[in-house]
């Protein structure tokens, strides 16, 4: 990076693709006023952690991290410590006190305010500041006379996500997600294709959708539910190829959305669906508005209008007084239904949520048995899933090549990027580069991978 006269910034962004469409608006904040970015913590005057506290696992990841960099305040350059993110919003006063080290901590809706924290660190002056959700700054109006915001994308350039929404409305039982980002708030129209043309100008030629819940986009600005509208918006931009869906809720797919994604070319045909259970009792004491018939007749109606719809899931193994007859049922259901891309995850009590007070918490050891069950049943329908994809043909989205190999990692339209599998493909005429699309046969499977021959571009 440039030098300056600001100084350098390291940066950590931590958690969910939500939170990193957050700290790359950061970094281009920052880019935008004079501070360099550096990849070496050893070598930055600030350093900045971007948290995230979803689950027990994330806490103490962003504890751990916040710890760890703090060290560099001793042994290297580094001379201001900045907190941001879901942790900061939720723990302020904790980590003030029991990590004296952090010089700044900002809320979640505060970002706007951290090149002026930057500068009071830099006086020596400590900084903190929060703001309930429904006080934050208008930063995503449609007024088209307001200045754009400048966005670093970390994600190598060819793919990036697009934030449609933010906070939920939904409350399950388990989740601290509301409380800490609030109520849901759809992006206007305007500013997203705004964002998207602006990404695919610079070379982005795959677009995800994230937020808490992207299927209830629009409900809140226009009345109804809009992502289908978005999706066709979208699918008019020039350079890009793929447009990808994650975080879609069963209940609230529609007509409407399906309908989408079948004329637009452009939508991949893929859906990340969580449905977290298949007993009905689970899923009433989880808040979720879901029983096992509404899944069964969504996936088979999904299959049936899109025949080649690639389905992802997730699964909470444990959730207090599931039993072993409720965890036989969702082994059952996921036997017979049989999701194309599926992760586990054992319950994990979060502090202020209804489920942490429920009654027959799991054992931690039953908890990961049943986790382990349903990524084994998992492991046998991928791998007559992979194997049902030889011959075909397929276009791939080239991330990379094997070291010391002539094989390059791809991703098909049923790979989202670092939760799904890769294609590894074989026997290229040139030189690829990463983001290149390429037409490939399927030659055979690699546990969830599959392997394929170079066609053409």
């Amino acid at each position: 990076m440039e030098g300056t006269d600001l100084g350098s910034v390291f940066f950590v962004s931590l958690g969910c693709d939500k939170n990193l469409v957050d700290s790359e608006f950061m970094i281009g904040m920052l880019q935008e006023q004079g501070w360099a970015i550096t990849n070496d913590e050893t070598q930055a005057d600030v350093i900045i952690v971007n948290t995230c506290c979803f689950i027990n696992d994330a806490k103490e990841e962003s504890v751990n991290t916040i710890l760890e960099m703090a060290d560099y305040k001793k042994t290297a350059k580094c001379r201001a410590l900045l907190v941001t993110g879901c942790l900061a919003q939720r723990y302020q006063q904790e980590i003030r006190q029991e990590i004296p080290e952090v010089d700044a901590v900002l809320g979640i809706n505060s970002y706007d305010e951290l090149v002026h924290a930057l500068q009071e660190v830099k006086e020596g002056r400590t900084y903190e500041t929060f703001r309930a959700w429904d006080e934050s700054p208008q930063a995503d109006s449609a007024d088209s006379n307001r200045k754009e915001r400048k966005r670093s994308v970390t994600t190598g350039g060819h793919y990036a996500y697009l934030k449609i929404a933010e906070g939920c409305n939904k409350h399950c039982t388990y989740c601290i997600i509301p409380s800490v980002r609030g109520s849901y708030r759809s992006v206007p129209i305007e500013e997203l294709l705004r964002q998207a043309k602006r990404l695919a100008a610079d070379g982005v030629k795959e677009l995800i959708l994230v937020a808490q819940e992207t299927t209830l986009y629009g409900t809140d600005l226009y009345g109804e539910k809009s992502l289908y509208r978005l999706l066709d918006e979208l699918n008019q931009i020039e350079g890009l190829r793929w447009i990808r869906i994650l975080y879609c809720y069963p209940e609230e797919i529609d007509d409407r959305l399906i309908a989408a994604i079948k004329r637009n070319e452009k939508v991949c045909h893929y859906l990340d669906m969580p449905i977290q259970h298949a007993n009905h009792e689970i899923l009433r004491r989880m808040g979720r508005r879901t029983d096992k018939e509404d899944i069964r007749n969504i996936v088979a109606k999904l299959r049936r209008e899109i025949p080649d719809i690639c389905l992802r899931t997730t699964i909470i193994c444990g959730f207090p007084g599931e039993t072993q007859a409720q965890h036989d049922e969702l082994l059952e259901f996921l036997n017979e239904v049989e999701f194309d891309r599926l992760g586990a995850f054992t319950y994990s009590p979060e502090e202020g949520t209804a489920a942490e007070k429920f009654p027959d918490q799991v054992d931690e050891e039953i908890k990961r048995n049943w986790q382990e069950e349903v990524m084994e049943l998992q492991q046998e329908i991928i791998f007559d899933k992979t194997a049902d994809m030889k011959d075909r043909v397929i276009w791939a989205f080239v991330e990379g090549k094997l070291s010391d190999e002539a094989i390059y990692a791809a991703r098909t339209y049923r790979d989202a990027p670092d939760i799904d599998g890769y294609v590894f493909v074989s026997n290229a005429e040139n030189e690829l580069m990463t983001g290149d699309f390429v037409k490939v046969r399927v030659t055979g499977a690699l546990d969830y991978d599959l392997t394929a021959d170079y066609l053409s571009q």
